[in-house]
């Protein structure tokens, strides 16, 4: 018979924090599937929506990926027309994108999604809810993430989970 030893394992706080934003993210993919939109796309409109015409390279930095990453995903949303391409006419060489009048309508059912999932949590923290996403967007702050549309310098306070034109945290 083989015997079972137990070690303990050691907790990273990393670990608790990735498999809650995991479950967050299926909890908001099931919330938005009722809008036909995946929670990274959601983001990408919100953004959109919060910057108003912006080029791939601006958002890029918005989300602190590369334009590249972000192609595909940019791209997906042009297919499906939620969002257009156009020359900027300030600077022709420059792509910028925009919402479409199809990606304006999908922003409400994503604001839905997004304050249903906002619930959930506040009902599994109770009390220590608003703190936690207070934490997230501070967390966000110092990691170098920003609001998209806001300033990195500007300071928003705000008594809600999320930030204006910002998926929840």
């Amino acid at each position: 018979m083989k015997q079972r030893i137990c070690m303990s394992i050691k907790q990273h706080g990393l670990h608790g924090l990735l498999h809650s934003a995991t479950l967050i993210e299926a909890m908001a993919r099931e919330q938005l599937a009722a809008v036909d939109i995946l929670p990274r796309q959601a983001q990408v409109l919100a953004a959109i929506n919060s910057m108003g015409e912006v080029s791939q390279i601006e958002l890029a930095k918005t989300f602190g990926v590369s334009p590249a990453s972000l192609s595909t995903m940019t791209d997906r949303l042009l297919g499906i027309g939620l969002i257009s391409r156009s020359v900027d006419p300030n600077e022709r060489r420059r792509n910028v994108l925009a919402l479409t009048a199809k990606g304006q309508d999908k922003l409400d059912g994503i604001h839905a999604a997004w304050d249903t999932v906002d619930t959930r949590i506040e009902q599994a923290l109770g009390a220590d809810a608003a703190a936690f996403f207070a934490l997230s967007r501070r967390l966000r702050d110092a990691l170098g993430g920003q609001v998209p549309g806001l300033q990195p310098e500007q300071d928003l306070t705000t008594d809600s989970p999320a930030s204006p034109g910002e998926p929840p945290n």
